[in-house]
């Protein structure tokens, strides 16, 4: 896939952030301090899924059919092309939705931008890969919000619908479970390499290619498959929110590193030094929760907790219906995977070769 990179100023986006997408997230081990600082409010009966467990996105009960999916994310250029990177943030913040089973419906935009060093030409063009975005995913744009700022963000807040019979949330795994993982991994290291001119033109397409897939049939595959617990992979890396999923249903995970698909070349980056500071804070959170088996060595774990940007799905169900699930997306050009499964336990992860 092309990138166009034409159209780019003399200043490249990449040069404007300090870390590569959802990369620059505040790291899990420090955001858990803040949010164990906040006193919990009284719940009300129609929020189904608040923050207790972590979740993608807040889910509100309209009535016994129907329930509204609320989400926000935004982060900073992950490519140099304004509007891939529009188009890449949107459909990020739109995976929120689909990792609890929902569509999303609409969005705004959520902007800030250093408009004494970047022209507004360029900020249409971000806005342009947003809208992109949208009716690729079946959803519509409706304004937003912006600001001046010296380093340029970009995404949306997003609101869905779900069934409230059918939401998919971090506490479902079930033991007994398959893991399935629809995308591959390094998204982390490929935006970091882009930034320092690592990478190479395969795997920023590659990269970008990812980026810009939707979840919409990795969701659907899901719901079909009887799944209750999904997530989609992010900031945190695949160790960091398969750790918050465990914990949250009460289980172990079983993961074969084997099993992880990759992007070709990001291991070779990653033994080479290029690696998200992202990703190491997620491998340093972690590190108390993980067993690994003889053999699982530092570049996999690193690999394994690369913070990822618009990243697959994520989701457990019965070894049948996983096994039907992947043969059915992969038909579809999905890369899906069964990656492990899950067992009784208390939220550890047993990493296996």
């Amino acid at each position: 896939m092309a990138t166009s990179m034409s159209a780019v100023p003399s200043r490249r986006l990449t040069e404007f952030s300090h870390g590569a997408g959802c990369g620059c997230k505040i790291g899990p081990g420090a955001l858990a301090e803040v949010m164990a600082l906040i006193a919990p409010g009284e719940r009300p009966g129609d929020l189904l899924v608040g923050t207790e467990t972590g979740d993608d996105a807040a889910v509100w009960r309209l009535d016994a059919d129907r329930a509204l999916v609320a989400t926000t994310d935004f982060f900073t250029p992950v490519v140099d092309d304004p509007r891939l990177w529009g188009r890449i943030a949107a459909t990020n913040a739109a995976s929120d939705v689909y990792a609890m089973g929902g569509r999303p419906m609409f969005a705004l935009n959520l902007v800030a931008w250093p408009t004494d060093a970047l022209p507004a030409t360029m900020l249409a063009e971000v806005l342009a890969g947003g809208a992109e975005a949208g009716r690729a995913c079946g959803f519509v744009v409706v304004g937003g919000h912006s600001i001046d700022d010296p380093e340029p963000k970009y995404g949306m807040a997003v609101v869905g619908e779900v069934h409230p019979d059918r939401i998919l949330t971090n506490s479902g795994l079930r033991p007994g479970d398959a893991l399935v993982l629809t995308k591959r991994l390094g998204v982390g290291v490929a935006t970091t390499a882009v930034k320092t001119g690592a990478a190479t033109p395969e795997l920023v397409d590659a990269a970008v290619a990812s980026m810009i897939a939707t979840n919409a049939a990795a969701a659907t595959a899901a719901v079909a498959a009887g799944a209750t617990g999904c997530t989609d992979i992010t900031g945190f890396g695949l160790l960091g929110h398969l750790r918050k999923m465990a914990a949250a249903s009460g289980v172990d995970a079983t993961m074969s590193v084997g099993a992880v698909p990759f992007l070709d070349g990001v291991r070779e980056l990653a033994e080479g030094g290029t690696v998200p500071g992202g990703s190491r804070r997620n491998r340093d959170w972690v590190a108390g929760a993980i067993d690994p088996e003889p053999g699982v060595g530092e570049t996999d774990l690193l690999l394994l907790a690369d913070a990822q940007t618009s990243g697959g799905l994520l989701f457990g169900a019965a070894p049948d219906r996983a096994a039907r699930a992947v043969a059915e997306l992969i038909a579809q050009g999905v890369p899906a995977t069964v990656i492990g499964d899950v067992r009784p336990g208390t939220g550890r992860l047993i990493l296996t070769r």
